[in-house]
């Protein structure tokens, strides 16, 4: 059993920052990660590997994004990503990004909780 994709485990990580290229060395050498060349349907995105195992995502800001800091964003996995958005709301938190599909991953939205920590939730396909 894979745990990841179990209801309210940490299952993705993610760096958003200036200069992938750079982070994909960095965090290569760091680790031991093979990152693979950019997604040609995602921009810049590439993948972090251990072996055969995806470990992160690096990645530049979106496009229309504010400035914002490098930084690591976590996924945690959920049954029903538009069901646990709506129970955010309603435990006072904010759905920053609604619900989307991820073509070939499943469908996810980023949240924040009521004092603002931020994180992002996943409901992988099957």
């Amino acid at each position: 059993m894979d745990v990841t994709k179990t209801h309210g485990a940490f299952s993705w990580n993610e760096l958003t920052t200036s200069d992938p290229a750079a982070a994909a060395v960095f965090y290569g050498k760091l680790f031991g990660w093979q990152v693979k060349d950019p997604i040609p349907d995602m921009g810049d995105y590439r993948i972090a590997a251990i072996g055969e195992a995806m470990v992160a995502g690096i990645m530049p800001p979106p496009p229309a994004s504010p400035p914002m800091p490098p930084h690591w964003g976590c996924y945690i996995t959920v049954d029903d990503t538009d069901r646990s958005a709506e129970k955010a709301v309603a435990l006072g938190g904010q759905v920053l990004v609604p619900p989307m599909d991820v073509p070939t991953v499943g469908r996810m939205a980023v949240l924040q909780d009521p004092q603002g920590a931020v994180i992002s939730i996943m409901q992988y396909l099957n």
